[in-house]
């Protein structure tokens, strides 16, 4: 009698039966986590939004937009991020066009320097401007031109320096394919080339032109860093938000600012999303790529473009680091380590204290993404379109709203999670869930590229679902992996919004100490802290550089040795 058959066919469903276990495991706690971390926090201040002393109505919001000071702050909001997302868009798709569409030299330079403000706190561009152009700043001294940069222009000015590489990658992107056949027909016809941008150029392109507006508009309205160094008595909603809850300690009032805050970058979200899924194909099986014939005239202007648009942005970073080093700017300008000492409330101790929270960010960031991603692979098409939606919520809570909810939600005596608050944990989630949408689609991307194949061929060897997902998938997307860790990393490491109002005494964080001590008058060490910030994402993204090289070498000796 012959037993082996059914063993291997019960070890076989003990196996699928495992996976099964496995993957619904997986999938309910990333899902349970996305709940508890995103959507307690935001049921918190919609509920306190709400509360009145006589129950639940609707007296809070009557009270604020009754109020003709909130009513300012809301035009002011929205005349900002108007504002800024005109000049920004416009600027970086003439930056995007030049490095794209022409062939000038110092294209990737002028990419790199283009990227500067990713690796910065959101309030170093309101800082360097400072230096410049504010009272004591080197430009007004130097020529005495008596320019007033606090309010809706500083704002305006910063703001657009801070979105700007945003705008860029996704303009990038958008100009970086063409089919050269509508170019060459243009061009038989008679076309020129202004004729020839406007009707092929700018339609092709118009996706990534709308998906630009929405995310810089996000950016702009929630940003909070800028408004709070240089925006002086010109009140935007982020700024107010802060003033009701540290300033005045009005939580419900924080709250009801909150929810109007989440709204427009809700819906900014949304539309993005469905104008990209509107955006067809470019390319074509037909289509012959572009390709860039030098231009001297063209080619010259486009340089001398992108590196005036390189020099603002240069001229700001290089500045705050120059203040760094200056004994008293602007009274004394001799060049001085003192700064660097660190002689304040907590010396050098938030920037230790901001590297571990990185590092916790980027660890479980990795984790519950990578997870999420993965699992969506093989679950059942609605279960996994219910996992992506809750994966991407947090893309349309801002940062300064997120943390305001865990401040609500989890600063309660005798909640389960009570605990979390107070510690460098709680500020490493709050990181994580805040960019939880951009880490997903990563590695959700990373998941998509890797062919079905694989999976097939690992079952039919024997190995299960969990088996194959560590053995093939994950080596496979292993520098995909890598790029999330480091984008957790120098995301928590620069950001300021979503943990204002977590921080401690004890937790307190290098991008918060900056804030602080602008507050307090003290621009150069501000600017020290911020240079010492800049230098461990630079070291991070130099580490990073080398583990993918290091990863591509070992691939190609895999391949070679095959």
């Amino acid at each position: 009698m012959n037993f082996a058959a059914p063993a291997s066919a019960r070890a076989a469903w003990r196996r699928l039966d495992a996976d099964r276990v496995g993957l619904a495991v997986l999938a309910a706690s990333a899902a349970a986590l996305l709940v508890v971390f995103v959507g307690v926090p935001l049921y918190a201040i919609l509920r306190l939004s709400f509360l009145t002393p006589d129950g639940i109505g609707l007296d809070n919001y009557a009270r604020e937009f009754g109020s003709p000071k909130f009513l300012r702050i809301l035009g002011n909001s929205f005349a900002v991020a108007t504002t800024t997302t005109l000049i920004t868009v416009v600027l970086a798709y003439g930056f995007a066009f030049a490095l794209r569409r022409t062939a000038m030299p110092l294209r990737r330079t002028c990419g790199a320097i283009a990227l500067l403000p990713l690796y910065a706190p959101s309030l170093v561009q309101a800082l360097g401007i400072l230096f410049l152009l504010g009272r004591n700043g080197i430009v007004n001294r130097t020529f005495d031109l008596g320019i007033d940069i606090y309010g809706f222009w500083g704002i305006v000015v910063a703001d657009v320096l801070y979105s700007f590489p945003h705008a860029y990658l996704i303009l990038s992107a958008a100009l970086s394919v063409a089919d050269a056949r509508l170019y060459e027909s243009a061009r038989m016809l008679g076309a020129g080339p202004a004729r020839v941008f406007r009707t092929i150029t700018l339609p092709a392109t118009r996706y990534g032109i709308v998906s630009a507006v929405f995310v810089v508009f996000t950016i702009v309205i929630t940003d909070f860093g800028n408004p709070m160094v240089i925006g002086a008595d010109y009140g935007v909603l982020a700024t107010e938000i802060y003033n009701q809850v540290s300033g005045q300690g009005r939580m419900e009032l924080g709250a009801v600012i909150g929810v109007v805050l989440l709204v427009p970058a809700a819906v900014a979200v949304v539309a993005e999303r469905l104008v990209t899924r509107q955006q067809h194909a470019v390319i074509g099986d037909r289509s012959e790529p572009l390709r860039i014939v030098p231009s001297r005239m063209r080619d010259g202007v486009a340089l001398a473009y992108a590196l005036a648009v390189c020099a603002a942005i240069a001229s700001v970073i290089v500045i705050v680091i120059v203040a760094s080093f200056v004994t008293l700017w602007p009274y004394n300008m001799q060049l001085s380590l003192r700064h660097y000492r660190f002689e304040v409330q907590n010396g050098i101790a938030p920037l230790w204290t901001s590297i571990v929270v990185s590092l916790m960010a980027a660890a479980i960031g990795v984790a519950v993404t990578v997870a999420a991603a993965c699992v969506a692979r093989w679950l059942r098409p609605l279960h996994a379109q219910a996992l992506y939606f809750l994966s991407v919520l947090p893309a349309a809570v801002p940062g300064m709203v997120l943390g305001l909810g865990y401040l609500l939600a989890f600063n309660v005596p005798g909640h389960p999670l009570e605990p979390l608050y107070g510690t460098l944990l709680i500020l490493a989630l709050c990181n994580v869930y805040h960019y939880h949408a951009q880490g997903y689609l990563i590695a959700s991307t990373s998941v998509g590229q890797v062919s079905r194949v694989f999976d097939e061929t690992s079952m039919c060897l024997g190995a299960g679902t969990l088996r194959t997902l560590r053995a093939v998938i994950l080596p496979i997307i292993a520098p995909a992996i890598a790029s999330i860790a480091v984008f957790f990393f120098v995301r928590s490491m620069v950001t300021l919004s979503a943990v204002i109002f977590l921080v401690t005494p004890a937790t307190q964080l290098a991008a918060v100490s900056v804030l602080l001590l602008d507050d307090s008058g003290n621009q150069n060490q501000a600017a020290a802290f911020s240079v010492c910030i800049m230098a461990v994402v630079a070291v991070a993204l130099g580490l990073f550089g080398g583990l993918l090289r290091a990863l591509a070498g070992r691939r190609a000796a895999g391949q070679g040795v095959g």
